[in-house]
């Protein structure tokens, strides 16, 4: 009985002895706030696990053989005399997330994709000052030829934004897509 003696109810402001039964209910109250807090921290750890891993497609097309870097995109280029596709987005863009979505659904843009081009998604800015020559903004879509030229003859549709492409205007990029590879033909 001298434990029940020395121990006070913690749960108030004010301190009174605790009963055998409080004490019990004390103890079972913090054992279940312990188990919640490890279960939900085991929960969190479960779901970061599931997650599917980060590939270099990031969401716009996993069956594209995709390059890691802008300075691989110009080396494959140039060995395969493909053109270099270049896409400059940001994961939290509504309009790039917009533009991901009708890209990767797109079959005939896929299938192109994945047989004639030598692709690049960045999620940041490169140093190579052709790569922005009307501003830094996002999305945006290049076309590199394997002589490494830029190809300013190869733009969207708004004066604004010449790179822009928006969800709406992929039967415009896949005309651009084709017209990257006709002059691939008749340039080089």
């Amino acid at each position: 009985m001298l434990f029940l003696n020395s121990c006070f109810c913690s749960l108030t402001f004010i301190k009174f002895p605790c009963t055998g039964r409080e004490i019990m209910l004390h103890s079972t109250l913090a054992l279940s706030l312990l188990l919640i807090a490890v279960t939900s921290n085991l929960a969190m750890a479960i779901k970061k696990e599931k997650r599917a891993p980060q590939t270099l497609s990031r969401g716009w097309g996993d069956e594209i053989t995709w390059v890691q870097t802008y300075e691989e995109g110009l080396y494959q280029a140039k060995k395969s005399n493909k053109p270099l596709m270049v896409i400059h987005h940001l994961e939290d863009c509504q309009y790039c997330q917009a533009l991901k979505k009708a890209f990767a659904e797109n079959e005939e843009i896929q299938e192109m994709a994945q047989n004639n081009f030598i692709m690049l998604n960045l999620m940041h800015e490169t140093t190579d000052k052709n790569l922005s020559p009307d501003g830094q903004y996002v999305p945006r879509i290049m076309f590199v030829d394997p002589s490494l030229t830029v190809r300013a003859d190869i733009t969207g549709r708004y004066s604004n934004r010449l790179y822009t492409y928006e969800p709406q205007d992929m039967m415009f990029l896949i005309e651009n897509m084709k017209k990257a590879l006709r002059l691939i033909q008749t340039e080089l």
